[in-house]
Order: structure tokens, then C-alpha cells, then sequence
């Protein structure tokens, strides 16, 4: 019999019968997840969530009696514990729901099959499914694990003379970025006067809807970066889903850097990918440049910051603790090129502090 710590009861919530079967059909592959039970409404799956008490809930958005988002406000209250899982349309309201989602607290989302064949969607929804839950597994060790003496960081470096100080913030991030973003980019002031650019691993669409948002709260201009446009100060480029995004020279003024879109193929199997982005701003700023590595899972960027750290940049990582993920940060750290980690409720006290 598995141990309870290795096994991950899943509940399934959604109103097509058809989706219900479908993911419980691809969980049942996996050998260390129990399917305690499914829910065909937010009302019964609350109903559930008290009487089988599961590590994770697959939950559609859309749904009769109680919406998807009224059931994450209820996990997010009474049981924190709890993964979140959404289930998304690819559509623009779809994406919409889901990074409003994704922003107030949920841990991911799994797209809906739009097209191709049932064999090659089963295929992708597995492969989401097993990422997501060996995700779940590393918290549920570390919540085992509390008490274990954290590893020590780095302390802050001074603050930079006019030399070295940074003209540029590359940020890589994945699980949990939505709502990490959230507490980062509102706080640059107006006049940053340093271009941010942003790759969060996302499909096109919620990438859009994503910076849509941010740009709402933010009071830098936060957009969806374009091919060829020039970096301008105090405005924040989000990488386009399923498109990379580097700087290069531009054409037009050789002296002058500008945005470039590839579609290369994936590295680290994302697309966007911020080794990508990483070791561009370490080809064109040296060590005026800053870059922050955020929660998500893998190993992505770890390359790109090494190459950063090389030429004198500042790497800084978010901490394990308000991580939803400490996959990408721990991997930085472990390289030992890391130079501040810090919670994300000071990462862009930190940034800044790199700038001015």
C-alpha cells in the first residue's frame, strides 16, 4: 500500500460528464494518484472537498448552482491546503477566466481538447497532468518536511554605482507567476526609466489577457511584446505564448536594441523560454542588466542567468517560502549564481534598489 505522503487524492469537478471521464481515464495511468471522488457542480464539490479531503481539485470554471471561481474563493478560505487545478477554454474569454484565476490564487490550469485527434489530446492532457502532479508531490514533501533548517542565502548586495547599474529587468517565471507578477510589477513607480521584459510560460491568448491585466494595475505600461518594436523605458514586454522573445540590434539604428519574436524551436520544452531571453540581455547589457527568477517548475533559465551572472549582471530569485514552485529559483540557486533571494513581497524593493 502506498504511503500517504507519496499518494495524491485528486477530486474531479466539472458538469460534462464526458470531461469527467476523460480525466479520470488519464489519472488512472499514473500509480501513486487516487481519484477520491467527482462533482458535477461547485455546490457538490464543496460537498466533496469536506468529505474526502483531497490534496488537489481539477475544477472547470463554468459551471451551474456554483461557478468555478466561487469553489477556488472557498478553497482559498477554509482549505488552503488544497492545489487548485482549472480547467480552460482556449478562448479569449476563456483565457480571461483563467488568469483571473490563476491571479487570485489558483496553482494551474489544464486546456480543454479543441482539436486534433483523442489519442494526441489524451497524450497532451497526461503529460500536463504528470508535470502538474509531481509538482504537488515536492509540496506535499516539503509541508512534511517544515521544520528542516532552511539553506542559507545570500545577503543583499550594496547598492550599485552608476556604472554597473542595471538598464534592463528580464524575469522568468512559470507556475504561480500570475499571481507572483501581481505583486511585483504594480510596484515600479511610473518612472522606472528601465524596460522590464517578462517570460511567463503560457499558450498565445492567456499570455495577451495576461498582460491586458497587469497593465489594469500597473503604473508602468505592461503589453504583449511585439516583433521589432524598440525597448522603451518604464514599459514591461510580455513574451508572446508559443513565441520567444530576445533583444537584438535593431535594423533601423544599429546603436539601438529592439525586440525581437523568434519562432525557434522550444528549449527546456518551453516556449517562451527565458534561457532565451537571458542570454540576449547578456549579449547586449553586460553587467548593467538584472535578472529574476520566479516560481515555477523545471529548470528554465538556469543557463541564460549563468551567462548573465558571467558578464557581472545581478541575478535575483524568489524564495522558497512564497513560491508556489521552487523549481526555477532553487535550480538558480544551486548553480551558486544567485546574489539576493528574497520573498516576493520585497522582490521589487530589491530590483529597484539594482536600477537606482
Amino acid at each position: 500500500m502506498m504511503d500517504r505522503m507519496n499518494q495524491i487524492r485528486v477530486l474531479v469537478v466539472d458538469d460534462s460528464a464526458m470531461y469527467r471521464t476523460i480525466v479520470q481515464d488519464v489519472l488512472s495511468d499514473f500509480e501513486d494518484v487516487l481519484i477520491v471522488g467527482t462533482a458535477e457542480n461547485g455546490r457538490k464539490a464543496i460537498e466533496a472537498v469536506a468529505a474526502y479531503r483531497p490534496d488537489m481539485v481539477i475544477l472547470d470554471i463554468d459551471m451551474p448552482e456554483m461557478d468555478g471561481m466561487a469553489v477556488l474563493q472557498v478553497l482559498r478560505d477554509r482549505y488552503s491546503h488544497i492545489v487548485p487545478v482549472m480547467f480552460s477554454v482556449h478562448t479569449f474569454e476563456g483565457a480571461q477566466l483563467t488568469v483571473e484565476a490563476l491571479q487570485q490564487g489558483a496553482f494551474d490550469f489544464i486546456p480543454k481538447p479543441s482539436s486534433g485527434t483523442l489519442w494526441t489530446n489524451r497524450m497532451l492532457l497526461k503529460n500536463r497532468l504528470g508535470s502538474i502532479l509531481e509538482a504537488v508531490k515536492r509540496i506535499k514533501r516539503i509541508r512534511f518536511n517544515i521544520g528542516k533548517k532552511p539553506n542559507p542565502y545570500p545577503q543583499p548586495l550594496p547598492i550599485r554605482n552608476s556604472d554597473t547599474r542595471s538598464r534592463v529587468v528580464g524575469i522568468g517565471v512559470s507556475t504561480g507567476g500570475p499571481q507572483a507578477l501581481l505583486q511585483v510589477i504594480p510596484k515600479f513607480p511610473a518612472d522606472l526609466d528601465v524596460p522590464v521584459l517578462i517570460v511567463q510560460h503560457m499558450p498565445a491568448v492567456f499570455t495577451t489577457v495576461m498582460a491586458q491585466k497587469l497593465d489594469s494595475v500597473s503604473r508602468i505600461r505592461v503589453k504583449e511584446a511585439e516583433d521589432a518594436e524598440p525597448l522603451r523605458p518604464s514599459t514591461a514586454y510580455v513574451a508572446p505564448g508559443g513565441k520567444h522573445l530576445c533583444v537584438t540590434s535593431s535594423s533601423r539604428s544599429p546603436s539601438s536594441l529592439e525586440i525581437r519574436i523568434t519562432d525557434d524551436p522550444p528549449e527546456n520544452n518551453c516556449k517562451p523560454s527565458a534561457d532565451v531571453l537571458f542570454r540576449s540581455l547578456a549579449e547586449h547589457f553586460g553587467a548593467q542588466a538584472t535578472g529574476v527568477i520566479m516560481t515555477g517548475m523545471g529548470a528554465d533559465g538556469v543557463e541564460g542567468l549563468r551567462r548573465m551572472k558571467a558578464e557581472g549582471a545581478t541575478i535575483i530569485a524568489q524564495d522558497e517560502a512564497s513560491c508556489a514552485v521552487f523549481g526555477m529559483p532553487r535550480k538558480a540557486i544551486e548553480a551558486d549564481i544567485v546574489d539576493i533571494v528574497a520573498p516576493i513581497e520585497t522582490l521589487a524593493a530589491h530590483i529597484l534598489r539594482t536600477i537606482r
